[in-house]
């Protein structure tokens, strides 16, 4: 009986002690930085082996239920995982350590953020440092050179204006090549809002403080962009502003200040002297005198050249009465971030004006931001990001042939006339070509832009690895554009004055809900699961009015005219709505990664019928150096393959193109009426684009050298085309889905960590990308043959790049009779002097850039450092858009208008070897050839920076870091064609304009933290 009661009271203990151990309990603890100290919100914490996980509150404080001997592994991006036993202690406090590689660097890939090592897309993200070396109004200009296969261009180097930009080449013909940008998670309207086809460009990324962002990431393949569809066919860049963090609240102030001047001095126009000699040699080749002498005396007898030789010959020089010299740029910023554990806000006020370098031309901006978390309970936080900004632009006429703009003084002004008269006052002197001092002073080109981002969310923690998201956010844009021509001199005299005025209002409402799941079935599979659902809404609303007839001087506004002319309204609007998938694998610890992403995304754009599109990719990853064979090679502490495939689309065409519409915006005899004015195609649906991506990320050396390898090739199909139609139909072209393009190329980004010591620091790299573009498929006309779109210079065409360059080919200048001579088949051959009976022939480029490349630099020592920025773009060619004006032997150029000093060249006699032919009075037409077609390769300095970095030298008196620097942009630029006198930096058109060229800058900067 003992014996049994022994027995039974040694297995009642064992079954209570296997009971105790076996029991769970709930584990508490917090995670904190061993960086800081401060506590790490958002950390997934795991029981190891099994789906039991929670994550971190907004103090860094978790709560899990586990058993004693059980193991909790904690992971957060950029943090080295940290495991702990579960023991007879209930609490469990972790201090993780940052992971310093680049390897775990965390990047943002769309609506979720990982490692860079379970990246398995092509993407490049930039720091705030990296993105404010370039003093610019606009943030896309600071990205130029940084990221490979990134082309961006300045449309103009007037204050405001706006840049073109290709993410990999050009994957449509008519539909829009721009990318998609997306702020803080939402995409948002980028581009030109200015509502006139003369003045400057404007752009709306002006209203955003570059002092501001935080990151800048640019996805590039099909795996990184088809989370937003079809606007992510362009490629897709990325903005996070900056948000709060705990501690005591810092300040950030910087400011800056310069003065800034044309990048090139660009071409110089002819003296009056010139002019005299050209139109003198013109009329004696004309025959009209048996002399030059002879014809020179019959100029100087008559005006102009008569009232000039009496005046003692002076010289009107435009191009440099035109400048603003020396104009002013000022920058300040104050920030302040701080928090607690209950909430973290950000807040910011900006200022920044900057004057053009001709005159009558500035910017302005005033902007601030508030962004703020907050804890409303343990498990919900509300999040709100929130900026705005008024931005100004002093406009001018600058984008056409319009002669009241300053900019086209030079070229089309002759130096015979004199900006001012003998008593300093302003010339007034008649003609069509009136004087710009007196417009710019006198006329208005206003043009402003409110702009107000409010960005909300709502998180909700559920546990378990499972969390969910509401987002609401507003993108409204006020925009208004004033112009006034006065009534006393140039085109307003014939009108007494005129003015018009117009407001065009657009609202972006975007609402976001997100459900996403964290699975960690063990230490070698981890699964994140995203599901999203999205919908957009698009709204403009315009208001204008144009009038004539003031009754005096000192008024502007429309209620002061005399003749109310005309008066436009309408509004516009169009939704989108998508549903998206996104699964997230990472196998043994990050081996092996693999992304699955689909899209379900409709859009008002397309017929009932049409309006939904699938769009989807896989995209994978093999960390080798993470497998045990390759333990042993101590030179390679990284290299990751990488390839990825799949679909996005494109919509971006006109409203309602899918109907067929009726026009009230006419009348008959002062009565409404009615018209036809839209040829619809209920079939009408998406562009497509297919991308294979090919990826290789290294590093050697423990980090001395990084780099990346990609190749890619993208096929655009279904192309949205105007397809030309029969004239029966009373219409001449309709939008089908016809056609296709490729785009492939290489990309390469190295760097190099050459010192990295405490005191002394050298890192040197660059980036270079390829694109060869080439269409593929064409509409076919009634009999079979391809409709090819042809332009007096260009030409679209299967087998040939999107606006190849397309024109007569120029055989040079006949040594014996002065005569500009064409091949007659465009190559070679056989030539003629009639300009007509030359065909015209492919000249192998287009205007975009098929190379491009970025170089950088920087350097440290003790607290002085150097840092240097160049881009270089090549293999393309540019046009000179204006030279039957400016740059022909005819009489354009020296009695209509104003030549250039390169007209000097030119045939005289006999044997002369030059460029130009021989000088003609008569007024020739348009003959557009390759002589004007110009290698477009350049190589620019973007930006050179040298300073001082104070660190901790101040903090006695409340300053903990303290940085001065010299600052210059666009130092040098390096044309290789010599006869490309203009700024090689044009929009992607590909033609040299009368836009304001790239901005020379230097600026003396201070930052303070404290």
């Amino acid at each position: 009986m003992k014996l049994k009661l022994t027995r039974l009271i040694t297995l009642f203990m064992a079954l209570v002690m296997q009971f105790s151990f076996a029991q769970e309990k709930t584990v508490t603890g917090t995670v904190t930085s061993a960086t800081d100290g401060m506590p790490l919100p958002g950390v997934n914490v795991i029981v190891k082996g099994t789906t039991r996980g929670a994550q971190t509150d907004f103090d860094g404080k978790f709560s899990i239920v586990a058993s004693q001997g059980e193991t909790l592994v904690f992971s957060f991006l950029g943090l080295t995982t940290s495991e702990a036993q579960v023991g007879a202690s209930n609490t469990i406090n972790v201090v993780m350590q940052e992971d310093m590689t680049a390897l775990d660097e965390v990047v943002i890939t769309g609506y979720a953020s990982y490692r860079k090592s379970e990246v398995t897309g092509s993407t490049v993200q930039l720091s705030n440092d990296a993105i404010t070396d370039i003093i610019t109004p606009t943030v896309d200009q600071a990205l130029q050179g940084k990221v490979a296969g990134l082309t961006i261009s300045g449309n103009s180097g007037t204050p405001g204006s706006t840049s073109s930009i290709r993410i990999r080449g050009i994957s449509s013909i008519t539909a829009g090549n721009e990318p998609l940008f997306v702020i803080d998670g939402v995409p948002v309207n980028n581009g030109n809002v200015s509502s006139s086809g003369a003045t400057s460009f404007f752009s709306n990324l002006a209203a955003f403080d570059s002092n501001n962002i935080e990151t800048i990431t640019v996805l590039k393949d099909a795996s990184a962009t088809a989370q937003y569809g079809a606007r992510g066919s362009n490629g897709v860049i990325l903005i996070t502003t900056k948000k709060g963090k705990q501690g005591k609240t810092t300040f950030n102030f910087s400011s800056s200040y310069g003065i800034q001047n044309d990048a090139v001095d660009g071409p110089e126009p002819l003296t009056a002297a010139h002019r005299l000699e050209l139109a003198s040699e013109a009329y004696f080749n004309d025959g009209f005198f048996s002399t030059k002498a002879e014809a020179e005396a019959y100029l100087l007898a008559r005006n102009p050249f008569r009232s000039w030789d009496e005046a003692g010959r002076p010289e009107g020089n435009w191009k440099e009465v035109i400048k603003n010299k020396d104009a002013e740029i000022k920058k300040y910023n104050l920030s302040a971030s701080g928090g607690n554990e209950s909430h973290t806000f950000f807040a910011s006020l900006g200022y920044m004006t900057q004057e053009g370098t001709v005159i009558g031309s500035e910017f302005e901006r005033i902007n601030g931001a508030v962004n703020f978390s907050v804890n409303l309970t343990d498990k919900l936080k509300f999040t709100s990001n929130n900026s705005g900004a008024y931005t100004y632009q002093d406009a001018f006429l600058e984008r056409s042939a319009y002669f009241e703009g300053a900019r086209t003084a030079p070229f089309f002004l002759s130096p015979l006339r004199q900006p001012y008269n003998d008593d300093g006052s302003i010339n007034e002197f008649g003609g069509s070509l009136p004087n710009p001092l007196y417009i710019s002073k006198y006329n208005i080109n206003d043009n402003t832009l409110a702009r107000i981002v409010s960005n909300n969310q709502v998180s909700w923690d559920i546990g378990h690895g499972l969390s969910a998201s509401s987002r609401f956010n507003i993108d409204y844009q006020v925009y208004n554009t004033r112009n006034y021509s006065n009534r006393n001199y140039g085109y307003g005299v014939p009108t007494s004055g005129d003015a018009s005025q117009y407001s065009r209002n657009t609202v972006t409402y975007t609402f976001q809900n997100q459900l996403n799941y964290n699975l960690a079935l063990n230490d070698d599979h981890e699964f994140d699961v995203t599901l999203l659902q999205e919908y957009a809404s698009n709204r403009i609303y315009f208001l204008g009015a144009y009038g004539e007839n003031f009754a005096d001087d000192g008024l502007y506004y429309l209620d002061s005219l005399g003749n109310p002319v005309s008066i436009n309204s309408s509004f516009n609007d169009s939704y989108l709505g998508a549903y998206l998938g996104a699964i997230h694998y990472s196998g043994f610890q990050g081996k092996y990664v693999v992304d699955l992403n689909y899209r379900y995304e409709g859009n008002s754009r397309f017929s009932p019928e049409q309006r939904w599109g699938s769009f989807w990719s896989v995209g994978g990853a093999w960390n080798l150096h993470k497998e045990d064979f390759m333990s042993s090679v101590d030179w390679l502490n990284n290299l990751k393959l990488r390839a990825s495939y799949g679909t996005t689309g494109n919509a971006n065409i006109g409203t309602n193109q899918y109907q067929s519409l009726f026009s009230f915006g006419v009348d008959y005899n002062s009565e409404g009426a009615q018209v036809v004015n839209t040829f619809g195609n209920k079939d009408l649906s998406w562009e497509k684009s297919s991308t294979l991506d090919l990826g290789v990320d290294f590093g050697l050396f423990n980090g001395v050298v990084n780099g990346t390898f990609n190749y890619y090739n993208r096929e655009s199909t279904d192309l949205l085309l105007n397809v030309p139609l029969s004239q029966t139909t009373g219409f001449s072209s309709q939008v089908q889905n016809i056609g296709a393009l490729t785009n492939k190329g290489f990309e390469v980004e190295l760097n190099f960590n050459v010192i990295s010591k405490e005191d002394m620091n050298l890192t040197l790299g660059g980036n270079i990308g390829t694109v060869e573009n080439e269409v593929t498929k064409l509409p076919l006309d009634p009999n079979g043959v391809e409709r090819t779109i042809t332009t007096t210079i260009t030409r679209i065409e299967s087998g040939h790049p999107v606006n190849g360059w397309y024109m007569p080919t120029w055989a040079g200048v006949n040594p014996q009779t002065g005569l500009e001579e064409y091949y007659v088949n465009g190559v070679d051959g056989a030539t003629t002097t009639n300009f007509n009976d030359a065909e015209q022939v492919w000249q192998g480029d287009s205007a975009i850039p098929t190379i491009t490349a970025g170089m950088n630099l920087h350097f440290d020592y003790k607290g002085f450092y150097l840092d240097a920025n160049a881009y270089y773009a090549g293999g393309h060619k540019i046009y000179e858009g204006w030279h039957r004006y400016t740059n022909t032997t005819n009489g354009f150029p020296i009695f209509a208008f104003q030549g250039l000093t390169s007209l000097l060249d030119r045939w005289q006699e006999p044997g002369d070897i030059a460029r130009h032919g021989k000088f003609t009075s008569s007024f020739t037409p348009w003959q557009r050839h390759s002589k004007y077609l110009y290698d477009g390769d350049y190589l620019r300095l973007r930006s050179m920076t040298i300073g001082y970095n104070f660190k901790n030298k101040f903090e006695s008196v409340g300053i903990s870091n303290m940085q001065i620097y010299l600052r210059g942009n666009n130092l040098l630029t390096w044309v290789k064609d010599d006869n490309l006198a203009y700024d090689p930096e044009v929009d992607l058109g590909g033609q040299t304009g009368l836009e304001t060229p790239s901005i020379k800058s230097f600026s003396l900067g201070l930052t303070l933290n404290f």
